[in-house]
């Protein structure tokens, strides 16, 4: 067995978010520019219930919140988190006795409490979009119980190489679905309500000129019932994308379902649905007043912001993909993986391939031994159903299909296997091919060596003149058999062409 790479507790973040309806402790690992999370417990207290009357916190609300604010800050220093926060948002800030709780907080727990005020709000939830979604470009939407912070993101360039400096300076409105509760049943008003406050926000009156990004519990479950709704194959929330027609149709249908309709839905919780009617009718007027091109919803927001804000400079530039599929192969590989390696052995087979499907290859070259502890009739399928699952940032849903169709190929699993049929839609056009080939040179790779991929670096896989050729060391036995031959000519019929082992010197992969 290799030598492991594990993460020390000095890679354990801990953020408590003190919201304005929900309060959760999340615990990542981190890893380079990846966050792993590790806990995620979260318990519904309703800071914010009642605040537009009253001016204070809901009192059940706080008690509530205290006796989980102890465990959950003797939680986290029992599994040893390096950097403990408590994050107090909406709520906290805008109610009278705010501070006093806060502060009660911080005696009771014997932990400093971050009041955050909307702005900064709005930035550490576009930081953790840009961090799950590195191209997002467009509008961040980050809808709390109390609060929706607005910010804008802007592409990244050139000029544009921090994610600190594609965020704008954001908002917050009193727009959050517990405040508005207070306006009773009625669709109009509360419609009303939303549009007498964006028309005076400037960030808001302009239209979109990209996608608008939803961060937020209400926006998850909503993501949730669109799935269910549509029969979507993937229930995976992160990068889940809908057109602006689809979503001004189904929030208009989700802002009007009775408590009737309501009690009959089983995927999310009975309290966090009491407020995805007011969310739909909130965020169907903030979709009519910007127009953006597609609604995309981001599991990734404050917490992940603030988390990855904490990532060592030398850290920042790396693709946070490929960082986590190196802890993963690093922490579950038979030996010591080299997905670098075995990038630089299959790229000869596809010469002139874009960046961005190069890092899903570099991805799938990370992963190549995800399922060597299976059993060999269900490693196809496991590799399949794991990897597409993975919690990963960075990648969209059909890049999940294509990374997790790779390794079902690099594992023997057949083409029309039917555990690959509810996801084939999200692929892209034209990448099976490309699949096959991939995968049929990772299962050659991997079978030549037997896991050892240094292995490699006396051999070269490549085209000519149309065919491929696959260069051995002359004098040396290792490298071929009848096992070995089946595997490249699976290459070979994935490429359209016909194999040829040529032996020769030793010559060794550029950077070994």
């Amino acid at each position: 067995m290799s030598e492991r790479r594990s993460l020390s507790p000095s890679d354990r973040i801990g953020i408590i978010d003190l919201g304005s309806n929900s309060l959760r402790l999340a615990v990542f690992k981190r890893h380079g520019s990846a966050l792993f999370p590790l806990l995620n417990e979260k318990v519904m207290c309703g800071l914010a219930r009642g605040l537009s009357t009253t001016g204070r916190l809901n009192r059940e609300g706080t008690a509530l919140a205290v006796v989980n604010l102890q465990r959950f800050v003797a939680l986290a220093r029992s599994i040893g988190v390096a950097h403990l926060a408590v994050l107090a948002t909406a709520a906290i800030r805008d109610a009278d006795d705010g501070p006093a709780f806060a502060d009660k907080i911080a005696r009771e727990c014997d932990v400093p409490v971050a009041v955050i005020d909307g702005p900064e709000e709005a930035r550490l939830s576009a930081m953790g979009v840009l961090t799950g979604i590195p191209e997002a470009d467009g509008l961040v939407g980050d809808m709390g119980g109390g609060s929706v912070e607005l910010v804008r993101v802007r592409a990244q360039s050139s000029e544009l190489v921090d994610n600190a400096a594609r965020i704008g300076r954001g908002i917050s409105l009193p727009l959050g679905p517990l405040r508005l509760a207070e306006l009773g049943d009625s669709p109009r008003a509360i419609s009303e309500a939303v549009d007498r406050t964006l028309v005076t926000t400037p960030i808001a009156r302009t239209r979109c000129e990209g996608n608008l990004y939803l961060v937020g519990g209400a926006a998850r479950a909503i993501a949730r019932l669109h799935m269910e709704h549509t029969h979507y194959p993937l229930h995976i929330v992160h990068g889940y994308m809908i057109t602006r027609g689809e979503a001004e149709t189904f929030f208009d249908i989700i802002g009007r379902l009775s408590r009737k309709s309501l009690e009959r839905i089983t995927t999310i919780s009975r309290k966090r649905l009491e407020m995805v009617p007011l969310a739909a009718l909130i965020l169907r007027r903030l979709i009519a007043a910007i127009a953006p091109k597609q609604i995309i919803f981001s599991a990734y927001g404050l917490r992940e912001g603030y988390a990855s804000s904490l990532a060592v400079s030398t850290q920042t530039g790396l693709d946070p993909l490929i960082a986590a599929c190196t802890a993963i192969a690093w922490a579950e590989s038979r030996f010591v993986p080299d997905g670098d390696r075995l990038l630089r052995w299959t790229e000869p087979l596809f010469p002139n391939l874009p960046e961005q499907a190069r890092r899903l290859h570099h991805a799938a070259c990370w992963l190549g031994d995800i399922a060597w502890m299976e059993h060999p009739d269900y490693r196809a399928q496991e590799a399949f159903t794991r990897s597409l699952r993975l919690p990963l940032a960075a990648i969209g849903h059909a890049e999940r299909v294509f990374v997790a169709s790779v390794l079902h190929t690099r594992y023997g699993g057949a083409a029309d296997d039917p555990i690959r049929e509810p996801t084939s839609a999200l692929l892209d056009a034209g990448a099976a091919g490309e699949v096959r080939a991939l995968g049929s040179a990772l299962r050659l790779a991997f079978a030549l060596t037997g896991g050892r991929i240094e292995l490699l670096s006396d051999t070269w896989l490549g085209r000519e003149r149309g065919r491929l050729i696959f260069e051995v060391p002359s004098g040396n036995s290792f490298f071929v058999g009848e096992t070995m031959q089946r595997r490249l000519d699976a290459v070979a019929r994935a490429l359209g062409t016909t194999a040829l082992v040529r032996r020769r010197e030793p010559r060794r992969l550029a950077g070994d």
